[in-house]
């Protein structure tokens, strides 16, 4: 990740600046103040709604375009024999459907409230 390599770079000219234009304790200080701020800070698909708000949109769309063209296709066919849904349309749902459901289940690792 890019901001990992940051704070390696932050942290790789701290620790080879010279004594002389700061102390030990100095440079101490510093390093653990980087550090604290690199474990503050979080990635943003942790701290950005938005990214997963449109990705629920996106997926709930292709759910509803899907069973719209297969709405239409079964109002519009007009033949006697049975009505043939493109596999595209079944894929295309089912898929949605399962990262829709990925993404809205609670996540084990997180500690409940109770």
């Amino acid at each position: 990740m890019k901001l990992d390599r940051g704070f390696a770079e932050v942290l790789d000219i701290i620790k080879k600046a010279p004594e002389a234009e700061c102390g030990p304790q100095v440079k101490k200080e510093i390093v653990d103040k980087v550090q604290e701020i690199k474990e503050r800070i979080e990635s943003p698909l942790v701290t950005d709604k938005w990214i997963y708000r449109c990705v629920v949109w996106f997926l709930g769309f292709a759910i509803l375009a899907c069973l719209f063209f297969t709405f239409y296709l079964s109002v519009v066919h007009t033949g006697t024999s049975d009505i043939q849904v493109p596999d595209i349309f079944l894929a295309i749902g089912s898929a949605a459907v399962g990262a829709l459901a990925g993404l809205l289940a609670p996540s084990p690792t997180r500690v409940s409230n109770e």
